[in-house]
């Protein structure tokens, strides 16, 4: 326990207050569809999500996505990281995710319908959603995601 408070107390940027006052409430539902993908995030009840808000044009996030991959191979399907990006276009989006390894899901949320619903500060911002669906953190920069103090603050979720 120590070892997260210690972790989160020294996180660049994290919060547990969210834009809107979404901490402890449920997150903002969505669908969301590209090229590739058609997502809901009601179809994620029941798992722990790491919603990722970010873009191609953002050099904080492109720096924590081997931490994002190394994160969803460590917690294999007791997590889903969901990675949306609100990339101007869609041919930049399309671009991007095929010229890297990305291990965990993706979508672009081309109408922007997720800065609507969270109102983020900038990208990179991230969103710990429990099993119940409800907003526990949010973090604003990018982060380690892959420590062991964040895989161990998931596991007991």
């Amino acid at each position: 326990m120590a070892l997260a408070l210690a972790f989160f107390a020294g996180c660049t940027g994290c919060t547990s207050t969210p834009s809107g006052g979404l901490t402890g409430k449920p997150a903002p539902d969505f669908t969301l569809q590209d090229a590739d993908h058609t997502v809901a995030l009601r179809d994620y009840r029941g798992k722990v999500v790491l919603l990722n808000l970010w873009a191609t044009w953002c050099p904080p996030c492109i720096q924590e996505i081997p931490d994002l991959n190394r994160l969803q191979n460590r917690m294999g399907d007791k997590l889903t990281i969901l990675a949306v990006s609100y990339d101007d276009t869609e041919k930049d989006y399309q671009r991007f995710i095929h010229s890297r390894k990305l291990d965990f899901l993706t979508v672009h949320d081309r109408e922007r319908k997720l800065k609507e619903l969270y109102q983020p500060t900038g990208p990179p911002e991230s969103y710990v959603i429990d099993r119940s669906g409800k907003i526990l953190r949010k973090f604003i920069g990018p982060q380690q995601w892959g420590s062991d103090e964040f895989v161990q603050y998931l596991n007991k979720l």
